[in-house]
């Protein structure tokens, strides 16, 4: 029994293995060794859904500036550890071991692959835990992504982690809302679910305040945690004529980040102006971290899927 299903195994241009998943209809998704990264989703006409900075270093240990980095077992910057966590700085390998994939049937053409990382003795100097973290990616026949992460506690002793899918979606010109001031121009993007909800404002040292507006749009940097969202939360692009559709389970904040054009000048592995056409929407768990006993497991879900509609 393949250990994996409609997936092709080979290397990218730096020679690190990678998984291609392919739709009956032709849509892709391409997911990196290196980090266990998400790094291309593609519709079944060839449009790519995800954004990866021009000048991001492919090449291993860097973290790569796009696509779905998983950031674990913290998010932000902390001194024990590295920002936004180190396994997506680490290899990974196909999972040997995997889940039965219960209703997952291959006849139904879904293509899936399922990755490990497994804590070294060398992770203890940057988080002095011993873990298991598990990811399944399912490109299903319509095209929408599914990822599956599940942590076990192989320590002595309990923990406490964050966890996010740092997921930068490609989007249109995000600017034109502040140029043309109009609210419902057909450039404008905007964020949507999150209203009325409280947020964390990472700008201002992670001071709490409420979402006041009907839909997040953007005119300047932002860079919030969203909690205690809903499972469902759209991205409306109107000059793309498409929403992003984000559901989640086990996962109760939301990440909203677009740095803007002058952070976007400081960051060394972006592009000056490449904010324009990004925007990262995370289902995340970072106000209150997960507590695992030891052997216990907790598993986070997110599926993502794309519609012509300019409603979810």
């Amino acid at each position: 029994m393949d250990l994996y299903v409609n997936a092709e195994v080979s290397e990218d241009e730096n020679g690190v293995s990678q998984v291609v998943l392919r739709s009956p209809r032709r849509a892709s998704a391409r997911i990196s060794l290196h980090g266990g990264q998400v790094r291309s989703w593609k519709t079944e006409k060839g449009e790519q859904l995800l954004f990866t900075s021009s000048k991001a270093n492919l090449k291993p240990p860097a973290a790569v500036r796009g696509g779905i980095p998983i950031c674990f077992p913290q998010f932000g910057e902390q001194v024990s550890t590295e920002q936004h966590g180190f396994v997506r700085n680490r290899m990974w390998v196909i999972d040997r071991n995997p889940a039965p994939l219960h209703s997952i049937d291959s006849s139904t053409g879904i293509a899936s692959i399922d990755l490990v990382y497994i804590s070294t003795d060398d992770d203890l100097r940057f988080w002095p835990h011993r873990f298991e973290l598990r990811l399944r990616v399912i490109l299903n026949v319509d095209g929408s992504l599914t990822l599956i992460s599940r942590v076990r506690n192989v320590d002595c002793k309990p923990f406490s982690f964050a966890f996010a899918y740092h997921t930068y979606f490609s989007i249109g010109d995000i600017r034109r809302i502040s140029q043309l001031k109009v609210h419902l121009n057909d450039s404008e993007v905007r964020v949507e679910g999150l209203e009325t909800l409280d947020y964390l404002d990472n700008m201002l040292h992670r001071e709490r305040f409420t979402e006041q507006e009907d839909a997040i749009t953007f005119e300047s940097e932002v860079d919030r945690v969203y909690v205690s969202t809903p499972d469902t939360v759209g991205i409306v692009d109107h000059e793309e004529k498409r929403t992003f559709v984000i559901k989640k389970e086990g996962l109760p904040d939301v990440v909203v980040w677009n740095p803007w054009d002058k952070k976007s000048k400081a960051i060394p592995d972006f592009g000056n102006n490449e904010y324009e056409f990004m925007l990262c929407v995370d289902a995340a768990a970072i106000e209150n971290p997960i507590t695992l006993k030891p052997g216990e497991e907790w598993t986070g879900r997110v599926e993502l899927s794309v519609t012509s509609s300019l409603k979810h």
